[in-house]
């Protein structure tokens, strides 16, 4: 069993899918592991570093990819520069892991169905107690929530936390978070160990304990529906529930000195948090990170990928944050992927059991189908909207 991990073009990706520690467990187990020379330069992982765990350094892109029995990714594939596609370097039958995007880019599944390639999508990962080791959404969004705070702190032409000195007392920054999942929870936590007053609003009820829990005040609207979709992610909810939603955290977003927006729907453009009349209202020198800039943003003003600053408020649109840090968002990364492959090799053999309720939900082309109903719902919306 060959698994082979390449190396990312995209430039603004610096993870890698494995890092040498574990690597090693693999090569234990009795896996060949193929790793594309110079994959993990830019996650600070040194080919030497992988040879010494076992790995065999392969210079050649389409060879790795083609002999691959599991091709280990974190982007999407490519369509590169010299006119080949990574798709087609892939041989039918093999496995490929990654971020594959399904949901806002269904063409990618079509052309993996297409190729008879069984494709497992990270992003489809089920959210229960037996998947959170391979949760990758859920690890690298706690990486985006902590420094999505550092950013802010660093534009934010203030102190974070309240200080006595000789010539008077500094009050404490002021921080308001808004989406209460994993990016916003631990947001939360790092903003109020820099020493900010932090709130947190989110349409889950449920979430009140956890923000509490953190030392965080929760800001409560009160909606007539259900406001959480399966797997406890927050739902997407009426025009005139965003209205009220609006008007109760409009002061909440005008006090603060940072504001941190994080709510985000798989396959769908983000919905606006902050309009521009609400950004209006902040006082100068505020700060807002928009952790939803790759989905068009929560912030009416955001422009994806940039910093601006808007009538005197910092907005700032990162892009692909928890790459920004990928020495640990690499590990985190391959744990996950790691966990996952231990479900498809059994006996050094691969074994894709749809019974198996995790890779049911992530595997989203086989045999020449596209097997998830969401895909292909999205796929269809593409043809009928070209």
């Amino acid at each position: 069993m060959r698994v082979a991990v390449a190396k990312e073009i995209e430039v603004c990706e610096r993870r890698v899918a494995l890092i040498p520690d574990t690597v090693a467990r693999l090569v234990k187990q009795g896996l060949e592991v193929w790793i594309e020379s110079g994959a993990g330069e830019r996650a600070f992982f040194t080919d030497a570093a992988y040879e010494a765990a076992g790995a065999k350094i392969i210079t050649d892109t389409a060879t790795l990819w083609s002999q691959a029995d599991i091709l280990l990714k974190v982007s999407p594939p490519q369509e590169r520069g010299d006119g080949h596609s990574e798709i087609a370097w892939l041989r039918e039958g093999a496995v490929l892991i990654g971020f594959l995007n399904p949901l806002g880019n269904p063409s990618v599944a079509q052309q993996l169905a297409e190729r008879k390639v069984t494709a497992i999508s990270m992003e489809m990962i089920p959210r229960t107690t037996r998947a959170q080791s391979m949760d990758a959404l859920s690890s690298q969004a706690s990486i985006a929530g902590y420094k999505a705070v550092l950013i802010g702190a660093a534009a934010l032409p203030k102190y974070f936390p309240m200080l006595t000195t000789a010539a008077g007392t500094i009050a404490p920054a002021k921080v308001f978070v808004m989406g209460a999942g994993v990016a916003g929870l631990q947001a939360i936590a790092t903003a109020r160990r820099l020493g900010a007053v932090v709130e947190a609003f989110d349409i889950r009820p449920a979430v009140k304990e956890e923000v509490q829990s953190l030392g965080a005040k929760f800001v409560e609207v009160k909606l007539e529906e259900e406001t959480t979709a399966a797997g406890g992610y927050a739902k997407e909810i009426s025009e005139a529930s965003k209205q009220r939603t609006q008007e109760v955290v409009a002061e909440h977003v005008k006090n603060a000195d940072i504001v941190i927006t994080t709510a985000q729907v798989p396959g769908k453009k983000a919905p606006i948090l902050v309009p521009e009349e609400m950004v209006a209202q902040m006082k100068i020198g505020s700060v807002i990170v928009d952790l939803a800039a790759e989905q068009g943003g929560n912030c009416a003003c955001t422009d994806p990928g940039k910093d601006i600053v808007w009538n005197g408020i910092t907005i700032i649109g990162p892009i692909n944050l928890p790459s920004s840090m990928p020495v640990h968002a690499s590990q985190l990364y391959s744990k996950n992927i790691t966990s996952l492959m231990q479900l498809l090799i059994k006996d050094k053999a691969l074994d894709v059991n749809f019974d198996d309720d995790i890779l049911n939900a992530a595997c989203i082309t086989h045999a020449g189908e596209i097997r998830v109903s969401r895909v292909r719902e999205a796929l269809q919306a593409l043809v009928i909207s070209k």
